[in-house]
């Protein structure tokens, strides 16, 4: 990433930004940013119209994995820890963000049935504890195989446990059966499981490497291809190009529409048309609203700043509610519009049409912002 110049303001830059502003943003919030620049050990993150935001310091030490596959311009969700006020900068936390990618890759390793060896840290009545990448999981011992499943001949659960206690310190090879960031469930299973036809760690990570490499050379960013999908989690959906490519399509790339639970929408077995958008860190990210035309680019030949236009309700969140203008574009009506969100919800209803003034209009970052007619 490019390293470029961060303007620092000589007057408090967040009271400047903050000053016309009803609901402000406060320490503890999640907040939506772009990428800027990364420089210097510090990952600055545009938080418009708020101002600037920084990770930087044990924020950034913890979420360097994260930050070493960001790119400038990508979209981040992140917590707000502090204010800078010396320099303006709204300091932010990604220790969410890592959360919910190890989230994503237990889900993945569900998938493809990717096999750990891991060591059991503690027993009861019903099963083993243990733990993948510092996430608590379970070993039900109905999920244990022949050789370790607790041989008592009366069910006595008491002796039961005592033998299971007594894998306390082994390694098992296991995979991830269940894997629910909701629920914060994590689910292993040891049946099933074949050493003899599933790679270690390192050596699946090796053959995922030339894999890829093998694949790059027959496939390009930018490539149309069609797929089957062959798994939809709450974050998107796997979809298999061939024998040796699959690939994921991210839930924000799935349509140019809202999508809460792709689940709704897409099943295993159906056939997609997507487009290759990245090969990164041996994955293959995939596109299907790339394959449709932007509704944007339409819509800015259609709306200008203060038309009037009506809408539909979709969602609402903590910045306000969604209004759906047509297919695939819809304006934000803030939340400082009705002062809390139970007026809100008291005012505009999800599944009703209202009538809108466009307060402001960029279709060219999708943007638009409106305000009860």
């Amino acid at each position: 990433m490019r390293p470029i110049k961060i303007i620092k303001y000589n007057m408090t830059t967040l009271e400047e930004n903050f000053k016309d502003i009803i609901n402000p943003p406060s320490i503890g919030d999640d907040i939506e940013g772009k990428v800027i620049t990364l420089y210097k050990s510090r990952l600055f993150v545009d938080l418009s119209p708020f101002g600037t935001g920084v990770i930087y310091g044990k924020e950034f030490i913890i979420a360097r994995d994260i930050i070493r596959k960001v790119n400038q311009g990508d979209l981040i969700t992140a917590k707000i820890c502090g204010f800078d006020e010396k320099d303006g900068y709204i300091e932010l936390s990604l220790k969410e963000a890592r959360q919910a990618l190890l989230w994503k890759d237990a889900e993945q390793a569900v998938l493809e049935k990717t096999h750990f060896d891991l060591p059991v840290q503690d027993a009861n009545k019903g099963g083993l504890m243990m733990s993948w990448q510092g996430i608590q999981g379970f070993l039900p011992a109905s999920q244990l195989k022949s050789e370790n499943y607790p041989k008592v001949e009366d069910g006595n659960k008491d002796k039961i446990q005592d033998e299971l206690k007594k894998l306390i310190g082994k390694k098992i090879s296991v995979y991830i059966i269940t894997a629910d960031a909701k629920e914060n469930k994590l689910i292993f299973s040891e049946k099933d499981f074949d050493a003899n036809n599933t790679n270690s760690n390192s050596g699946q990570s090796k053959g995922n490497a030339a894999k890829m490499a093998e694949m790059s050379a027959k496939y390009s960013v930018g490539d149309d291809v069609d797929g089957v999908i062959t798994g939809t989690v709450d974050f998107g959906i796997f979809i298999k190009i061939n024998d040796e490519l699959e690939g994921l399509a991210h839930i924000s790339e799935l349509d140019w529409g809202l999508i809460d639970d792709p689940r709704t929408m897409f099943k295993v077995g159906e056939i997609v048309k997507a487009r290759i958008i990245d090969f990164k860190d041996g994955k293959v990210s995939l596109s299907l609203k790339a394959r449709k035309e932007n509704p944007w680019t339409e819509a800015a030949h259609k709306y200008k700043k203060d038309d009037v236009v009506t809408g539909i309700i979709i969602k609402y969140n903590k910045h306000g509610a969604l209004a759906s203008i047509e297919e695939g574009v819809s304006g934000l009506v803030h939340i400082s519009e009705f002062g809390d969100d139970k007026t809100m919800k008291e005012k505009v209803e999800i599944g009703k049409t209202y009538s809108f003034k466009i307060s402001i209009f960029e279709p060219e970052k999708q943007r638009m912002i409106l305000k009860l007619n």
